[in-house]
C-alpha cells in the first residue's frame, strides 16, 4: 500500500491548466479532473495546500508590457488567481472534501483572510487550503507566492506539478528534440542554469530557506498521490 513521505506539501498549479484544451478561462471538466486527483492523494493522509495561478484569466505581466500600469495590471491577476480558487473549491467540496480559501485580499464574503496560524491549523484539522490572491502585492508572482506561503507553514516540499512536461529538461524538450531530463539538481545550479522553472525571486526564497521541490507532470494519472509518496518522476531540486 502507498505510504505518504511527505506531511505537509504545497501544491501549486498554474492557471493554464484550468482551462484545458480551451485555452482561456475555465474548464468544469478540467477542474472536476484536477479534484479527482487532489482526492486521490489527500487519502494518503499528508495535509495539502494549494496555490492556483491566474493565467488562464488573465496575465498582468503581459499586460504591463503592453502599456497597463504594472500595479494595477498584478493585481487583476491577483483577482484571477481568486476566481480560480474558488472554482477548485467548489470541485473539491462536491467531493466531500473540507476546504478553505484564504486570500491577500480581504473578501470577507467569499474567502477568509491569510493568517499563517488560522492557515497551519486548517490543515492540522485534515482541510485542504487553498491560498489565493497570490502574496497580496503586485511584482511577484504566484511561484513566489508558492515559495513564500510553503516557508510560512513549514511545508516539506513545494509539488510543481507541470501541464505540458514531466520534469526539468537541459532545453524546451517541445522543440529541442535533443534536450536531456535532469533527475535531481540543487538550487545552486538551477540558478546558474537558469531552466526556468520559476522566476529568480521564487528560485532564490526556496534556496535561502532550503526548500524541496519536486517538479512532476500532473497530465498522468495518480502523479500527484505518487509524488506525496515521494515515487520516483520528475525532477527533485533541493539542497
Amino acid at each position: 500500500m502507498m505510504q505518504k513521505k511527505y506531511n505537509r506539501v504545497v501544491l501549486k498549479l498554474s492557471g493554464e491548466a484550468l482551462a484545458g484544451d480551451l485555452g482561456f478561462g475555465i474548464d468544469p471538466k478540467i477542474v472536476s479532473l484536477i479534484a479527482e486527483e487532489i482526492v486521490d492523494a489527500h487519502q494518503l493522509g499528508a495535509e495539502i495546500a494549494i496555490i492556483v495561478g491566474g493565467g488562464n484569466i488573465w496575465r498582468g505581466k503581459t499586460a504591463s508590457e503592453l502599456g497597463m500600469d504594472r500595479s494595477s495590471a498584478d493585481y487583476m491577476g491577483m483577482l484571477a488567481t481568486i476566481m480560480n480558487a474558488l472554482a477548485l473549491q467548489d470541485a473539491l467540496e462536491k467531493r466531500e472534501l473540507q476546504t478553505r480559501v484564504l486570500s491577500s485580499i480581504n473578501m470577507q464574503e467569499i474567502a477568509e483572510p491569510y493568517i499563517r496560524r488560522r492557515a497551519i491549523r486548517h490543515l492540522e484539522k485534515g482541510r485542504i487550503v487553498i491560498f489565493a490572491g497570490g502574496t497580496g502585492n503586485p511584482y511577484f508572482s504566484t511561484d513566489t507566492t508558492a515559495a513564500l506561503r510553503a516557508a510560512e507553514i513549514n511545508a516539506d516540499v513545494i509539488l510543481m506539478a507541470k501541464n505540458n512536461v514531466d520534469g526539468v529538461y537541459t532545453a524546451d524538450p517541445k522543440t529541442d528534440p535533443t534536450a536531456e531530463k535532469f533527475t535531481a539538481l540543487t538550487h545552486q545550479e538551477l540558478l546558474n542554469k537558469e531552466l526556468g522553472v520559476m522566476d529568480l525571486t521564487a528560485s532564490t526564497l526556496c534556496k535561502d530557506n532550503n526548500l524541496k521541490l519536486v517538479v512532476f507532470s500532473m497530465m498522468e494519472k495518480g502523479s500527484i498521490k505518487r509524488a506525496i509518496a515521494g515515487e520516483d518522476i520528475g525532477t527533485v531540486i533541493a539542497g
